[in-house]
């Protein structure tokens, strides 16, 4: 839910996305777990896929806080987002469409009308916004588009400046 204070827009969803590649490095998913126990312990819940790398690096440090989606949840709704912000989705399969979908999910929630207050995640280009994006991004890309779009705050733990921000934050 998002309040208007002073001209100034404040997201103040309990919610944050944490993804990333599959390909993450160990030292950056031990950061990724300690984000989200940090999270956790200030009662933010976790939206993420469920995939091997970053995804199930959040999602052992978040605990019972976290939302997970997977292909199977992937709606027509949600791969409609998807679509837009894919740039060769005419050569995707219907399990990569699925999969594209759910991250609409992870930034817009279950009901895709809810965004998450910011979207924490690791890409081998750091890549922080749609204009940035590019086949090195992944497919988490498609996330930080979405995001990107909403206007919702994007900190890539493949960027030096923000890695080092988060180490500061969770002590490491």
């Amino acid at each position: 839910m998002a309040v208007i204070f002073t001209q100034i827009q404040i997201n103040l969803s309990p919610f944050y996305t944490g993804v990333g590649s599959r390909k993450t490095p160990i030292h950056i998913m031990a950061i990724m777990k300690a984000i989200a126990e940090k999270h956790a312990a200030l009662g933010y819940i976790l939206r993420s896929g469920g995939a091997p790398g970053a995804d199930v690096a959040f999602e052992s440090g978040a605990g019972e806080k976290k939302n997970i989606f997977f292909a199977k949840h992937a709606t027509k709704e949600a791969m409609a987002i998807a679509k837009t912000y894919h740039k060769a989705w005419d050569r995707v399969g219907d399990y990569a469409r699925k999969l594209h979908g759910r991250n609409a999910f992870q930034v817009l929630g279950k009901e895709l009308n809810s965004p998450s207050r910011g979207l924490i995640c690791w890409t081998k280009d750091g890549c922080q916004c749609h204009e940035a994006r590019s086949i090195v991004t992944g497919g988490t890309g498609t996330a930080i588009s979405i995001a990107d779009a909403y206007e919702i705050p994007i900190s890539n733990l493949g960027d030096g400046e923000q890695l080092e921000k988060w180490r500061k934050w969770v002590n490491m």
